[in-house]
């Protein structure tokens, strides 16, 4: 951290104005955009601090959201997806709207429910390169996209591999009927051969066993998106 500049002090937190809600170095916070038809700003709150005439400021590291990214939003970005950048900013404490949980990707894929705070972070982004990482994640299905937890997953019993229902050429609520799901090498192979057990759909069980599962295939993540 850097050192406090004469005339100005060190604050241990910040109450946000109208709420009960207090903001403590290290807390996420949502901040209000210039643009009132934008979604808040995501950030973490690097230093809060106090001038001579107790103006509060925060020196805060942005979330970007894919879209605000280099190569845009693609295909397998969760709706509460952000990456943590090497983006750091000062801003007047009084545009701090809010606080939210920016999840890790693990730890977001167990949640029973996700709220409007919630959100989560596997890529740290390098702003001025648009660099991610890790730059290598796991792909899943014949499409070989990364995870999105908004979609709903089918895992093959006879392979262990998951796969979007679109992908197989059915319907979610086609899915949802299948037990077990074999997927098209799977199928045309000799079920005797390959043990059966009870597979459940439901998305939230889905999602918990999926993320444990062994993974696949590796793509690169670069700075134009996803390298298979």
């Amino acid at each position: 951290m850097a050192k406090t500049k004469p005339g100005k002090k060190d604050l241990d937190s910040y109450s946000i104005k109208g709420t009960n809600k207090v903001v403590r170095v290290g807390d996420c916070v949502l901040m209000r955009p210039s643009d009132s038809d934008k979604p808040p700003y995501v950030a973490k709150v690097d230093r809060i601090e106090a001038d001579h005439r107790n103006n509060v400021k925060v020196r805060v590291q942005w979330y970007y959201r894919p879209e605000e990214s280099v190569g845009g939003r693609r295909q397998f970005h969760g709706a509460k997806e952000l990456f943590l950048s090497d983006h750091y900013d000062f801003q007047s404490a009084h545009t701090i709207e809010g606080k939210c949980i920016v999840h890790s990707f693990k730890n977001y894929t167990k949640l029973e429910n996700v709220g409007p705070e919630d959100y989560f972070c596997r890529f740290d982004y390098k702003a001025a390169t648009g660099g991610f990482t890790p730059d290598r994640v796991a792909v899943y299905c014949k499409c070989e996209m990364p995870y999105n937890p908004d979609d709903l997953m089918v895992q093959c019993e006879g392979c262990k591999d998951w796969f979007h229902p679109i992908c197989m050429g059915m319907t979610i609520e086609e899915a949802k009927k299948l037990d077990p799901f074999l997927c098209s090498d799977c199928s045309s192979e000799d079920d005797a051969k390959r043990p059966l057990n009870s597979f459940h759909v439901e998305p939230k069980l889905v999602v918990r066993s999926f993320y444990l599962r062994r993974k696949r295939v590796m793509g690169s993540v670069g700075s134009g998106g996803l390298h298979v």
